[in-house]
């Protein structure tokens, strides 16, 4: 019998030709695409914000940060492209997902450590890889995605 630190809850989706997952417990919701409003002189990657329930949220575009292409979905797909709304740092971010997939459990004995360089985001962003029988599944360290100084300014979007 496994305990529960063997397994990992991952909120997986796809964002451009990958499949990432993210700690379910860092994941608030998945919200269908809203309008998002942009910020002048914001850094590139981060596309503006939007309400959700009376909470600004700054909306983080991962093609643009990550330089990565954004994945050719069939029409019936392009229903399950929205946002992710994950915990950072005490606030709340969205990020641009291709697709979602869905929630998945993970072994941890099945976790891999990355290779220093996988589709255009380093190693340094990314927890772990599981190899599946379609390709990997990337696990995403978020704390890790942006810098202090970066959060910082996330965190001033947001107010």
């Amino acid at each position: 019998m496994t305990t529960q630190t063997d397994e990992l809850q991952l909120v997986t989706f796809q964002l451009g030709a990958e499949l990432y997952g993210i700690d379910i417990m860092q994941v608030k919701s998945i919200e269908e695409t809203k309008e998002v409003r942009p910020i002048p002189n914001s850094p590139n990657y981060v596309e503006g914000i939007f309400n959700l329930r009376g909470e600004i949220i700054p909306v983080i575009n991962l093609h643009r940060r990550f330089h990565l292409k954004r994945a050719d979905l069939a029409e019936e797909d392009e229903l399950l492209s929205g946002f992710l709304i994950i915990r950072l740092d005490g606030m709340h971010v969205a990020i641009i997902i291709d697709k979602v997939s869905r929630v998945l459990s993970v072994s941890a004995s099945d976790v891999q450590q990355p290779p220093q360089m996988l589709s255009g985001i380093g190693a340094e962003y990314i927890e772990g890889v599981v190899h599946r029988d379609d390709g990997y599944l990337i696990i995403l360290d978020i704390d890790r995605l942006f810098n202090m100084r970066e959060l910082a300014a996330l965190e001033t979007i947001a107010r």
